[in-house]
């Protein structure tokens, strides 16, 4: 590596002419990715509720749906701002009272229940149903929806997931820069603590910006990102890869104490630094490769581009960063400034003499937690996370105090089915409980109603060459047990009279999510704890330590999540799925560090008490400017996003990082004193130490149970 290192060194000029080159066709890349606000999207395509999407497109020409509450307005006014939604671009159909008579069906003549339909409770509202040609996640349907709203005023208000979407596109491109900034100026403040030199953390975070800016870059190599993705990808490599930063230059700093220059220096540096940084990296990329092996897509997106960013951490931190740094020296120097040194002494001393204590204090942590983390409230319904100012989210209010509704499905059954069949399997959706209409083109055929009369425009907007559709209006709410009982009972139902029927719209999706994901949440959990179990063992070679190891962290992790249970938090699904395999990827450093400095004495003759001890008084401050930067680089954004699928992220990263920390620096020591003779016999190198300094089997673990 002292080969890489030099010419690193020698190339540094055209390196850093390289790195700012490079930002170009970066920045380029990511004006040129599309940014998808649409949670639903990926969902995998081959189910059905997916697949009635693509027929809805195809057949009748509706992609993305809204309900439009309006009120205080005369007929004459609801007929003008129908044929003014009706022009805007990308609006293909809007459903409404009059638009299902067009003056060709006397008013007496239609059923009551479509009366009920499309009037408020109190007779001053009415509904719309506004379709789109594009999908919810289209940029076209955000843009009609913003047009939509400019023409409607105060008077109507917009409610669907199209419409969330846009205002979750809206808040995010507000907020994402200013958390951004404060992340930043958070981990500055941080790193002015823990570094000895004023202009030193802003290298380091200039280097940082220039791998997320190539990350984000490269991004354009997937077409599209998610929201979570892009709101998250900057506040989480900058947390996850600062450490690479500091072990960089610290290394650097002690390289100069004993070279005859500072290039000598650094290109010792980076040879001492690239395995340990490549090594630390390895856990975190397998924390966020695990979410790949999601069936819901996010995972793969927010996998792929996590891991991607750690690549291009390291990358810059052994090619651009020393170029910063030489180019800076002088610079450096005369910033320099005393710092804070952790020495860790207390600690230490205090773990040799109670470690079976600490163990099992902290071991008793295990009951509530896993009865916590087993009890955690989450929720699936998306505008859940946004703020109820927000016009999407008091649209669905309006719609289900004035009119009942609190979702919108729709069915596609065969047009071959026959109207009285049709007219049957109506009245049974209608009798289900919480479905307040069930109404498609054999509702509005009566029996006073001959089929002959009715619009050509009502018949194609209702059925196409292959499908009747049919609107269906429940009371539940999404993602309630109720509605999803609801959804089954619907189905069960369409399929007794077409087999090929299709439930398609928000509920039945949510429904969908909430099977994947829970099963999603399972397989992430155990590769990314088998992933990471296989690294340890590969790196420490011992059959005990990797299982110390990434219990020590589960603890924190579980830690962590039940503590959001018993504050009674409820947390947005993804939060509990992607939390446990981040914190796990990122903080096992930590303990990886400590018994890596622990296994060295023990190896080099030290007794266990004071091998731990060293570990423990050498790996603080390191594990301590960890933990600090991660929290300073995630806590400002859960405090200040009004998105609480972004804050409540953060909030849970920000709170692992400080547990991991807590957890490491004092179970982890505990653990080793008590498992160091089990080690000794388990892991490669080690069989020949002596298992303490007074030769006896104080070191094994029967001596726990005597002190219990």
């Amino acid at each position: 590596m002292i080969k890489f290192g030099k010419q690193i060194v020698k190339l540094r000029y055209f390196i850093l002419v390289l790195a700012i080159l490079l930002l170009i066709p970066s920045v380029f890349g990511f004006l040129n990715t599309r940014i998808n606000y649409d949670i639903l999207y990926y969902l995998p395509k081959d189910i059905e509720t997916m697949q009635g999407q693509d027929v809805l497109l195809e057949d009748f020409g509706k992609g993305a749906y809204g309900i439009f509450v309006c009120d205080g307005l005369s007929v004459k006014e609801q007929i003008d701002m129908r044929q003014k939604v009706l022009d805007v671009d990308h609006v293909a159909d809007v459903i409404c009272y009059n638009s299902l008579t067009e003056g060709q069906i006397p008013i007496e003549m239609m059923p009551d229940s479509i009366q009920d339909v499309f009037t408020s409770k109190d007779g001053n509202g009415c509904l719309m149903f506004i379709f789109f040609d594009t999908t919810s996640s289209a940029d076209e349907t955000m843009e009609a929806i913003t047009s939509i709203r400019r023409i409607a005023g105060k008077q109507c208000l917009l409610s669907s997931m199209a419409a969330v979407v846009t205002d979750t596109k809206n808040l995010v491109q507000e907020q994402t820069p200013i958390y951004t900034l404060i992340a930043v100026a958070l981990a500055l403040v941080v790193l002015f603590i823990m570094t000895d030199s004023f202009l030193i953390p802003i290298i380091f975070l200039a280097d940082i910006g220039i791998s997320i800016v190539y990350n984000l870059g490269t991004n354009i190599i997937q077409g599209e990102i998610s929201f979570i993705t892009m709101a998250l990808v900057a506040i989480l490599q900058l947390a996850v890869t600062m450490d690479y930063s500091i072990f960089l230059y610290n290394s650097y700093m002690e390289q100069k104490q004993t070279c005859s220059d500072n290039k000598e220096a650094m290109a010792n540096a980076i040879a001492a630094t690239i395995t340990s940084v490549v090594g630390s990296s390895l856990t975190t990329i397998a924390g966020f490769l695990a979410m790949c092996f999601m069936t819901f897509t996010l995972g793969l997106d927010m996998g792929i581009v996590m891991a991607k960013g750690v690549v291009l951490g390291v990358i810059c931190c052994v090619t651009v960063l020393p170029s910063m740094i030489l180019l800076l020296d002088h610079a450096i120097e005369k910033t320099r400034h005393r710092t804070i040194h952790f020495s860790g002494k207390i600690l230490s001393d205090f773990i040799s003499r109670r470690y079976v204590a600490v163990a099992v204090i902290v071991l008793l942590l295990w009951l509530p937690a896993i009865y916590g983390y087993n009890r955690i409230n989450v929720y699936y319904k998306l505008d859940s996370s946004l703020p109820g100012s927000l016009e999407s989210v008091q649209a669905n209010e309006a719609l289900e105090a004035n009119y009942d509704i609190s979702s919108v499905s729709m069915i596609l059954v065969d047009s071959e089915l026959s109207s009285r069949d049709t007219k049957t399997m109506l009245d049974e959706l209608k009798e289900v409980d919480g479905v307040n209409f069930a109404i498609g083109l054999d509702s509005v055929v009566g029996s006073m109603v001959p089929d002959e009369i009715l619009p050509s425009s009502l018949t194609s907007e209702l059925q196409s060459d292959r499908y009747k559709l049919i609107l269906v209006s429940s009371a539940y709410q999404v993602a309630t047990d109720e509605i999803n009982a609801q959804c089954t009972e619907i189905s069960e139902i369409i399929k007794r009279y077409d087999p090929d029927s299709m439930l398609v719209g928000e509920a039945p999706a949510t429904k969908d999510l909430i099977e994947i994901t829970d099963r999603d949440f399972k397989v992430v959990s155990l590769v990314s704890i088998g992933a990471i179990f296989l690294l340890i063992l590969f790196v420490l070679k011992s059959a005990t330590l990797p299982v110390i190891l990434v219990s020590v962290v589960e603890l924190a992790i579980y830690i962590n999540m039940s503590i959001s249970y018993y504050t009674g938090s409820t947390l947005p699904f993804i939060a509990s799925i992607c939390v446990g395999t981040i914190q796990l990827g990122a903080t096992i450093d930590y303990a990886i560090l400590l018994t890596n400095r622990y296994k060295t004495e023990r190896i080099g003759g030290a007794s266990r008490k004071d091998a731990v001890g060293i570990a423990v008084k050498t790996s603080v401050s390191s594990v301590l400017s960890s933990a600090l930067g991660f929290f300073a680089a995630t806590i400002g954004v859960a405090v200040y996003s009004d998105i609480d699928l972004i804050s409540s992220i953060c909030l849970l990263l920000s709170r692992g990082a400080l547990l991991s920390m807590v957890i490491v620096l004092t179970l982890l020591p505990a653990m080793l004193l008590i498992f160091d003779g089990l080690i000794i016999r388990t892991t490669v190198g080690m069989r020949g130490v002596v298992r303490n300094e007074n030769n006896n089997k104080k070191g094994d673990i029967k001596h726990v149970f005597s002190h219990i």
